[in-house]
């Protein structure tokens, strides 16, 4: 399994990028929104977190070993997840996700069907799919990648303080929120209060609101 690579970003195309490393030059494909975070790259060294899978299918005649390459294991992870969505797979998810990681994880956790059914690929019915299998396990995702719960995009922070918000993030809705009310309150209190430091402290500040 080859799970990352380094090479000079020689071509990029429309669902690929070429890397040269040593003497060989590798197809790597890649979303939408990865093709734009490189689009001023090439010529230029690059680093890609990497998967593979095999095309083809039970039955194929032709198997063909793919490569695909994304900017951070935090995008590589969300990319696995959404293929683990009934009649997603690699193929399909690569389509679909022209939208970064941290937009899609906030429509699955706001159950936004109509904005998700509007991905490349996904349906009405594959949108409901996402949600439904999705929208309980999409808190890590809904955090940006400095570390911030994160609803509009914005965010700063550690490792640690992710972890944190995930956990508060899921202990909301085991005490009976929806999705997009535990990450609606939990904005608001944290937009407000920015040193509550743990799990207590910040589920007592979201319940204090009401």
């Amino acid at each position: 399994m080859i799970t990352g690579m380094r090479g000079k970003l020689t071509r990029l195309m429309e669902n690929e990028a070429r890397l040269s490393i040593g003497q060989l030059e590798y197809q790597v494909l890649i979303p939408e929104f990865v093709r734009r975070k490189l689009q001023d790259l090439t010529g230029t060294e690059v680093s890609l977190c990497t998967e593979q899978y095999i095309e083809g299918g039970q039955g194929a005649s032709h198997m063909v070993p793919r490569i695909i390459g994304f900017l951070t294991e935090h995008e590589l992870g969300f990319f696995t997840l959404f293929c683990t969505v009934n009649k997603i797979g690699p193929k399909k998810a690569l389509k679909a996700l022209t939208q970064a990681p941290l937009e899609v994880a906030k429509a699955i956790a706001r159950k936004d069907t109509a904005w998700l059914s509007k991905l490349p690929g996904i349906g009405k019915q594959t949108a409901e799919n996402v949600v439904a299998q999705l929208h309980r396990s999409i808190g890590p995702f809904c955090v940006s990648e400095s570390g911030q719960l994160d609803t509009e995009g914005r965010g700063t922070g550690s490792g640690s303080q992710s972890t944190l918000h995930n956990d508060a993030y899921n202990a909301l809705m085991t005490l009976g929120l929806s999705s997009s009310e535990a990450l609606d309150r939990l904005d608001k209190v944290l937009a407000q209060n920015n040193e509550l430091k743990d799990l207590p402290s910040i589920i007592q500040a979201v319940f204090g609101r009401e």
